[in-house]
């Protein structure tokens, strides 16, 4: 299939921003697999589609605030600085503006939320072949340690802000958000108070947790003409032995695996794709690109949002609609466009979808 066969028109006072719907006060667009048929619910009535024995697997990894704002220590030039990737403790791939300016052995002065100049330094070492910057940080033991004190929220591009607002910090963090690593949030689980998830479990629904830590594939476009060329980033994840436990007994009794977003999702089938087809404890890595068609083993209906055009994530939700098929990007531009129509609102702080 080709890149330009998952590309639609969104109005842009459709993409979500402020103010933003409190949680589980979206909306919620239903679309059965098996008939393609269409509606329009609000997200608490999520529970009328659940059933005692269903098992809900949510993503529980924390965003850690990975953007960061420093001077160049010679000329005063602003950088804004977006940790990528972790090669070790002070040691991180990152996304540098302008790019142009952070040459290699560049010394860069971090600021704190005041713009005023920390104690913490960094020298980029290395450029690598997407632009990315290789940074050495100093001052501090280990960086991580300091981005509750310089960091901030890296909220998705789309979301045109020279800062994060108060809110952010918190708004753009799951309720059940536990180990730190991502550098976006599972979208899908922020629809999520703690008083849904516990009528969920009054219902005698299963819920249990996968970690996958969001890296930079969320936000990298397909820039390739068919979708086969695309390279999708490794991201890490870990599955434990619970959930492995409440997955395998839900299989073995035909009870259905829900996953809450496509993060979730990837992982559940990452794990089957090296298991043949079955959960299993797991730590490691994923780069795992489902596109039309894919056969799904594990996973039985799936929670999300609404996605960008061209998207990695829009063509994993095409592929879902319709396992070991194609059509399934017809019936998502379809359910898209009538969302559309009915204005919802799309990506982060957008509204959900249940494909079942």
């Amino acid at each position: 299939m080709r890149t330009a066969d998952f590309d639609y028109v969104l109005p842009p006072e459709l993409i979500a921003q402020q103010p933003m719907p409190k949680r589980d006060e979206s909306r919620l667009l239903v679309l059965t697999r098996p008939d393609g048929r269409i509606a329009h619910r609000k997200f608490r009535d999520l529970l009328e589609f659940l059933r005692a024995g269903d098992v809900l697997v949510l993503n529980n990894s924390r965003v850690i605030p990975a953007r960061l704002r420093g001077v160049n220590a010679k000329s005063g030039g602003k950088f804004e600085i977006f940790l990528v990737e972790e090669n070790a403790p002070n040691d991180w791939w990152c996304l540098m503006r302008p790019g142009k300016n952070a040459r290699i052995g560049t010394q860069i002065v971090l600021c704190d939320a005041n713009g005023q100049p920390a104690t913490i330094g960094a020298t980029v070492l290395e450029v690598n072949d997407e632009g990315h910057r290789r940074l050495q940080f100093s001052g501090t033991p280990d960086i991580r340690r300091e981005l509750d004190a310089l960091g901030e929220i890296p909220l998705p591009p789309y979301i045109e802000r020279d800062h994060q607002r108060p809110e952010d910090k918190a708004r753009y963090q799951t309720v059940f958000a536990q180990p730190a690593g991502s550098v976006a949030a599972p979208t899908a689980g922020l629809h999520f108070t703690e008083a849904l998830l516990d009528e969920i479990r009054e219902r005698g629904v299963e819920i249990c947790f996968v970690t996958l830590h969001v890296g930079l594939g969320t936000f990298q476009p397909v820039k390739v003409e068919t979708l086969a060329a695309h390279k999708m980033h490794e991201e890490r994840f870990e599955v434990g032995e619970r959930t492995v436990r409440l997955l395998s007994e839900a299989k073995s009794a035909g009870r259905r695996v829900i996953a809450v977003g496509t993060t979730s999702l990837r992982v559940l089938e990452s794990v089957a794709a090296q298991n043949g087809g079955k959960p299993n404890v797991y730590n490691g890595k994923t780069n795992i690109f489902i596109f039309p068609p894919f056969q799904f083993r594990i996973v039985d209906a799936l929670l999300t949002n609404f996605h960008l055009p061209c998207s990695t994530l829009l063509m994993l939700v095409s592929a879902f609609a319709a396992p070991g098929e194609t059509r399934g990007r017809e019936m998502v531009l379809s359910a898209y466009a009538e969302a559309i129509q009915e204005r919802y609102r799309f990506f982060s702080y957008g509204d959900a979808m249940l494909v079942f």
